[in-house]
């Protein structure tokens, strides 16, 4: 008999694909998500229920949450358009659902908690690559792009000064990429960009920041050792150590393209992180060793949106 989870933000890239793991192996999944981003709800199985609840409405979060083992808290608003837009609305989501949530748990005595955070907590680390200790940030309080790291922060603070559950645990995920996951994150936004261009390609700045990025099916077999071996009041990184420069990534799916473009610099977005490195050798240590290299991954995630594409151009 498997456990019935509570998935917040479950329609969402990261949220489908943690979904489809649970219930492959015969556990209950409840999804709460309000749909911001419209989109398509293509999950059917005979053991998930899926609920159209925006995290800050504290009652509908209550009565949906009834009997249920453990919460897997996703729901926030993403996006960099959307720091800069509607930073209110990002705060609000962040903090009202992580009160909302914690206080569903307490009354309806749900024991086990895990939650969602970001690289974006850090900001410009000291060091790369990064582990869980290093000191959290907000370099500019004036500047909107930082409401979601701020959201983000606060919410793991609650959650680890928190005392009514058993297992709480964060885990903060790294540029994680794949099929599927719409078209305003930084790999889809390229291959968009390559299948519109003829000649030049535009890119942020000189493209010399670095990230380094995460294939969902790893990602998948991380979070899963975290579900199962992640210590109470514990942070994990998830993500990998192949660390790139967003010109050479860019050329790369260029490559993968096999179109000839050459690359044209822009401005650079103010407060961007110049790079981004995740130390993941405490998720190691559970287990965890990635089966996608880079470009096995790009290749991928290229095939299937080169057949999903033709309604974006």
């Amino acid at each position: 008999m498997g456990k019935k989870y509570l998935i917040t933000g479950g329609l969402g890239f990261i949220g489908k694909a943690i979904t489809l793991s649970l219930l492959s192996k015969n556990n209950t999944v409840i999804i709460a998500d309000n749909n911001f981003r419209k989109k398509k709800n293509d999950l059917k199985h005979k053991n998930l229920y899926v609920h159209k609840i925006d995290v800050r409405k504290k009652n509908q979060l209550k009565k949906i949450s009834k009997d249920i083992d453990s919460v897997i808290h996703l729901a926030f608003i993403n996006g960099t358009n959307f720091f800069y837009e509607k930073p209110e609305l990002v705060l609000e989501v962040g903090i009202k659902g992580i009160i909302n949530l914690i206080e569903v748990c307490e009354e309806n005595f749900i024991k086990e908690f895990f939650l969602a955070s970001s690289s974006e907590v850090y900001q410009n680390a000291p060091y790369i690559p990064t582990n869980e200790r290093v000191p959290l940030s907000i370099p500019d309080p004036h500047n909107p792009r930082y409401s979601y790291a701020a959201g983000k922060l606060i919410s793991e603070i609650m959650l680890l000064n928190s005392s009514i559950f058993e297992r709480s645990v964060i885990f903060r995920p790294h540029n994680i990429y794949g099929a599927n996951m719409g078209y305003k994150h930084v790999i889809p936004e390229i291959i968009l960009k390559i299948f519109k261009s003829n000649q030049k390609l535009k890119i942020q700045g000189k493209g010399l920041n670095s990230r380094s990025f995460c294939y969902i099916d790893d990602f998948v077999s991380a979070f899963n050792l975290i579900l199962k071996k992640g210590k109470h009041k514990n942070i994990y990184n998830i993500g990998t150590q192949e660390e790139i420069k967003i010109r050479d990534l860019v050329k790369r799916i260029i490559f993968i393209s096999e179109k000839k473009l050459h690359i044209q610099n822009t401005k650079e977005i103010l407060g961007d992180v110049k790079r981004r490195c995740p130390d993941i050798l405490k998720l190691k240590k559970l287990g965890f060793k990635p089966k996608n290299n880079l470009n096995m991954g790009l290749k991928k995630t290229f095939e299937w949106y080169s057949k999903d594409i033709k309604g974006e151009l």
